[in-house]
């Protein structure tokens, strides 16, 4: 199997807390992860926190690769953070009107 190939099978995620707050983390299911965290069986930090809501995610090829940029996302700041999914908001919005048509 190729790099190209290869499924993604980890995602790294940013979810804001119903106190504006921002967590960070990583899964291999991300739909059932988020519902985890809303239904109050994710993060110890989020329980207190619902809902949640996902701002922010990104593919990752294994499980060490998720780690290791969990890592980096946390190490940022919060404004950069923001700009990160701010900027991933704005580039998905590009590519989905690319296509349309004027007129």
């Amino acid at each position: 199997m190729g790099c190209a190939e290869r499924r993604v099978s980890w995602y790294v995620y940013i979810v804001r807390c119903a106190d504006r707050t921002l967590y960070t983390g990583v899964a291999k299911d991300l739909p059932q992860r988020i519902a985890a965290h809303n239904d109050g069986r994710g993060a110890k930090y989020t329980r207190q926190r619902r809902p949640v809501k996902l701002v922010y995610s990104e593919s990752a090829l294994d499980r060490g690769a998720a780690l290791r940029r969990e890592i980096e996302i946390k190490s940022l700041t919060r404004a950069a953070k923001r700009a990160l999914f701010a900027n991933a908001r704005a580039s998905s919005l590009r590519t989905r009107t690319s296509g349309r048509r004027a007129g």
